[in-house]
């Protein structure tokens, strides 16, 4: 087995971020919402909460992945991450319900906003505080593969256009002076909500379940494994799964018999080497098989397979 790991690292600073950011936002579209009575910007204000709560959860779930593997854990605690992912999916629905709830209410009695223009500008500066943290988070979630900061940024960045959408329609009130507009607004805003709930749990599920790498990359992996095949040596029951920031790749490599067990051994090293220095943070490992041998040939179900040799030339 090789390995291009290295120990966990501790993001829980990016937690701490994310923290601080919601509790802003919160006080500043709060301060926006009683202002001007918007029961959208009191909509934009509730997903802020949920933020909030999925920051405390990602902090929880960083401090637990950053543990090293131990006796009762052989493969570490990435998967920890996942579970935030979904907390916060989960959060989401809720804030959106309140939303949703609270916008047909305002819709059924309409109430005129006031004080637009000092609401707009709170607003603004809660928007850009996001979408500047949004940004850290999603450059940090893809640098050192970490679902929770990447879901924590990507909801940031659509709680930035969520408050686009409201200063939108709260603008459009103080325009035409027609108070439904302001829940018609809040009601997409819960809608929207609920897609972004969705895609996270969707994607925390496909972690929990050990998806396989994307498309791309396992087809670069077979590209790679196809180099090291030949009139003696082939490569099959290639398989690949992910876990948190930890990524693995399995594989079978079929030698001829008469080889010695050095020589398989050797190039059995070589391949997955060659693996470990072409994507970051992966375990390779690999099983050595004979080639005259039909038992060697009875796997899996699933793998990825290896283009033709015609292909890379």
């Amino acid at each position: 087995m090789t390995t291009s790991t290295s120990a966990p690292r501790n993001l829980t600073r990016f937690a701490w971020l994310s923290i601080a950011t919601a509790v802003a936002t919160i006080a500043l579209k709060t301060g926006a919402w009683y202002i001007t009575g918007s029961v959208g910007l009191l909509s934009d204000a509730a997903e802020s909460v949920v933020n909030l709560v999925a920051a405390f959860v990602a902090l929880v779930a960083l401090h637990v992945a950053a543990r090293p593997a131990d006796k009762s854990h052989h493969f570490g605690h990435s998967k920890a991450e996942y579970f935030s992912a979904a907390v916060e999916g989960m959060m989401i629905f809720v804030a959106a319900v309140f939303i949703i709830v609270t916008a047909v209410e305002r819709l059924l009695n309409p109430v005129a906003i006031d004080n637009v223009g000092i609401g707009l500008v709170i607003s603004v500066v809660a928007a850009v505080l996001n979408g500047v943290v949004a940004v850290v988070l999603i450059r940090a979630g893809r640098r050192y593969r970490s679902s929770t900061l990447t879901a924590d940024g990507r909801h940031l960045m659509t709680d930035v256009w969520t408050t686009g959408g409201v200063l939108i329609g709260v603008a459009l009130v103080a325009l035409t002076q027609w108070p439904p507009l302001d829940p018609i607004v809040a009601l997409l805003v819960g809608v929207n909500i609920i897609v972004t709930g969705w895609k996270l749990l969707s994607q925390s599920i496909d972690g929990l379940m050990d998806a396989s790498w994307p498309k791309e990359e396992n087809a670069e992996l077979a590209r790679l494994m196809r180099r090291f095949t030949g009139d003696d040596v082939d490569i099959h029951a290639l398989r690949t799964r992910e876990s948190g920031h930890q990524r693995y790749v399995d594989f079978h490599l079929l030698v001829p018999g008469r080889w010695t067990v050095a020589d398989a051994h050797d190039l059995c090293e070589e391949v997955e080497q060659a693996v470990a220095e072409a994507f970051e943070g992966v375990i390779v490992t690999g099983h050595i098989e004979p080639s005259e041998d039909p038992r060697a040939y009875s796997d899996y179900d699933a793998e990825v397979a290896l283009p033709p040799h015609d292909e890379l030339a």
